[in-house]
């Protein structure tokens, strides 16, 4: 049996950390633009990965995920200026790219498997 709920994929139980730890390191910065426009990519992985599960096939599901792996590149983009910027340590720069490359792998696995289970050979 699949999965049942967009909530039991741990792609998006991690996207929603990444998007928890974006809030909390940005939630007091004075740069509003630069906060809105972090915190609404790294917001966009979850809800791209839940939007998409409750389409109407595994490609469409497929689509929707492709766009939240580009948005964990956005938040990665982000996270490169906020560290040159000096809204953010080194430290926190390692996290938070470590954390949107997780997120992105464990995207093009689900992926990969979505695309095996409907071209078996």
């Amino acid at each position: 049996m699949g999965i049942q709920r967009f909530e039991d994929i741990i792609g998006w139980q991690r996207a929603q950390d990444l998007a928890v730890d974006i809030y909390g390191i940005f939630q007091h910065s004075k740069d509003f633009g630069f906060r809105d426009q972090i915190c609404r990519a790294a917001v966009s992985v979850s809800n791209n990965i839940a939007e998409g599960f409750d389409r109407s096939s595994d490609s469409d599901f497929c689509r929707f995920l492709y766009i939240a792996i580009a948005s964990c590149s956005e938040v990665k983009s982000m996270v490169y200026l906020a560290q040159r910027l000096g809204y953010i340590t080194d430290d926190q720069t390692q996290t938070l790219v470590r954390k949107s490359e997780e997120v992105a792998k464990i995207l093009r696995g689900l992926i990969k498997s979505l695309s095996l289970m409907n071209y078996p050979r």
